[in-house]
């Protein structure tokens, strides 16, 4: 079984709620092996700039992108320490899915011979 103590199980919870959302995980992946500004993110969506900059902070806040500053700009880079543990939470979730699958895919075998 998959354990963690409460601090970590805020994490997890923060990192879900930020990776809810399609926009976000494309934002996450746009920072995944390079370190973007705010206005390169920005410019692969059409969507307004409070929009982006919410999304932004709802991933800095949950600690998923690190923020530096250079300049009058931000860059954003994924944390990926950060994302271990939800690796961990979405791969027992995922293999319960599958467990269940291949029971259901097994139980229809048996049932059709």
């Amino acid at each position: 079984m998959f354990l963690l103590g409460c601090g970590s199980i805020l994490l997890v919870e923060a990192g879900l709620r930020a990776i809810a959302s399609p926009r976000r995980r494309e934002i996450l992946r746009l920072v995944w092996n390079q370190e973007r500004s705010s206005g390169e993110i920005a410019a692969h969506f059409d969507i307004s700039w409070p929009a982006i900059s919410q999304n932004l902070r709802v991933l800095e806040d949950a600690g998923l992108v690190k923020t530096r500053r250079q300049g009058k700009s931000r860059l954003y880079r994924a944390n990926r320490s950060r994302l271990g543990p939800l690796k961990g939470v979405l791969l027992k979730m995922w293999e319960g899915d599958l467990d269940r699958l291949a029971g259901l895919a097994e139980a229809e075998a048996r049932r059709v011979r």
